[in-house]
């Protein structure tokens, strides 16, 4: 799918943050990462769908544009077969805003937020974390169909680890989300997606044979 919008949500986005280097070069590097053939749903319409959650959320952030920056960022490097890949899109951040020309203190906020997505568990206040973790989650809420499409997309980016592995290790990762103090903290997101995405990780779980 063309990324032309995108990139000029990335331009604007970062003119409006003070950078005072040419962001086009940034925003097309990001996006060749984002369309990495291996990739199946870490992809421009994962960052896409991320975006569009945070515009929908955008009244409950502190900063919505620091957020948006994160989404940017909080997947830019992913590679299944390895780990800390929340810290290295971090350290992406870091590198790529610096050299932009972005604040450091917005920089630094930028990080923490794309930490955060390890553990999708803000804390209580954390407005912009709040944005973002529900942002990044909110396709737990899909109907039965396009939760099972990303199930799968999910499946085939692991598709280098045998079966039973598999299914423990996703459904560690489905358990971890169940036991989060809650799904969603943005009201809105909560009152719109939690239930669904509860009925929808029980689910498979379930299926995955290891409830």
């Amino acid at each position: 799918m063309p990324t032309e919008d995108l990139l000029t949500a990335w331009t604007a986005l970062l003119h409006r943050c003070g950078a005072t280097d040419d962001p086009e070069p940034y925003g097309r590097e990001l996006l060749r990462r984002w369309s990495d053939p291996r990739r199946r749903y870490h992809t421009t319409e994962h960052l896409r769908a991320v975006l569009h959650h945070v515009d929908a959320l955008a009244g409950h952030a502190a900063d919505a544009d620091t957020v948006r920056l994160a989404a940017w960022f909080h997947d830019a490097v992913y590679r299944p077969d390895r780990t800390e890949n929340e810290e290295r899109s971090a350290a992406l951040a870091v590198r790529a805003l610096t050299a932009a020309g972005l604040p450091a203190e917005r920089v630094a906020e930028v990080e923490r937020l794309v930490l955060l997505t390890v553990g999708h568990d803000p804390a209580p206040g954390d407005r912009d974390g709040e944005v973002l973790c529900d942002a990044d989650l909110a396709v737990l809420g899909g109907t039965p169909e396009a939760y099972a499409a990303y199930a799968a997309a999910v499946r085939e980016e692991y598709a280098f680890v045998p079966e039973p592995d598999f299914r423990t290790g996703r459904a560690a990762v489905l358990r971890h989300l169940l036991a989060l103090p809650a799904l969603y903290r943005t009201p809105d997101a909560h009152r719109r997606l939690a239930a669904t995405a509860r009925t929808n990780l029980t689910t498979e779980l379930e299926q995955l044979g290891e409830d």
